[in-house]
């Protein structure tokens, strides 16, 4: 069973990345922009989906964490420039749930490690549990402000979108180039080098920042709008 989950976490992963880095550098709101996005969110679900059995399978804790907060930020993403539907409201809310746990859960965990002898939890230091952390508080903090308000409409739906695509595009790239064997095993020699394989991982931290800057440009909020709006169009329409 779990050789057979590691090759579709291993072809998620593949596709959530190449597919991730194709709708970041595309012209945002064009099909291929839109294509690659919903290309990107099902490989993370997949990729996140499977590494959470195997996780689980193998009692490794934070790996369930990492994964269910990477598959909570893509699906999230793709649900804020969905159409509303009747079951929206309860998914919504369900999903607040989610992140509101896991975010309370890593908190509690990075103030166990600080507490602990070794200063670990899980074989970890705290940083990487507060990280998530603050990403699951401040993510249900927004979801319940979404829900409240009845949905986001103009540059808050946008921002919320790309934020959310970009860390769960952030986290994936993280993990794959911050393991030396794994890189090598896969790119040319000179990629193995800690500062190429970090810049990857900047460059997106980057590209969301130049994204978010730009939504507030009325030009291109416009644009991006547009495509949001005919993305909500219901088939036939």
């Amino acid at each position: 069973m779990v050789p057979v989950l590691l090759a579709f976490h291993i072809v998620g992963a593949a596709v959530g990345l190449v597919s991730g880095a194709v709708a970041l550098a595309a012209a945002k709101g064009r099909r291929l922009h839109r294509a690659s996005g919903r290309v990107f969110v099902y490989a993370m679900v997949a990729m996140c989906g499977t590494a959470i059995v195997m996780a689980a399978v193998r009692g490794q804790a934070v790996n369930i964490m990492a994964g269910s907060m990477t598959a909570y930020l893509a699906i999230t993403a793709l649900t804020t420039v969905r159409p509303p539907s009747a079951g929206s409201r309860r998914r919504d809310v369900a999903l607040m749930l989610v992140a509101l746990v896991l975010g309370a859960a890593t908190v509690a965990a990075g103030f166990g490690a600080i507490a602990s002898a070794s200063g670990k939890m899980f074989g970890y230091p705290p940083f990487p549990f507060f990280m998530f952390g603050v990403l699951g508080l401040s993510g249900a903090a927004g979801d319940l402000r979404t829900i409240r308000s009845g949905g986001l409409r103009g540059a808050p739906r946008l921002s919320r979108h790309l934020w959310r695509m970009c860390m769960a595009l952030f986290i994936t790239t993280a993990s794959f180039f911050s393991v030396r064997a794994r890189v090598a095993a896969i790119l040319p020699e000179a990629f193995v080098h800690p500062a190429l394989r970090a810049l990857p991982v900047l460059l997106v931290l980057v590209a969301m920042f130049y994204w978010l800057w730009r939504v507030r440009s009325k030009r291109t909020y416009r644009r991006l709008q547009s495509a949001v709006e005919a993305e909500a169009l219901p088939a036939g329409a």
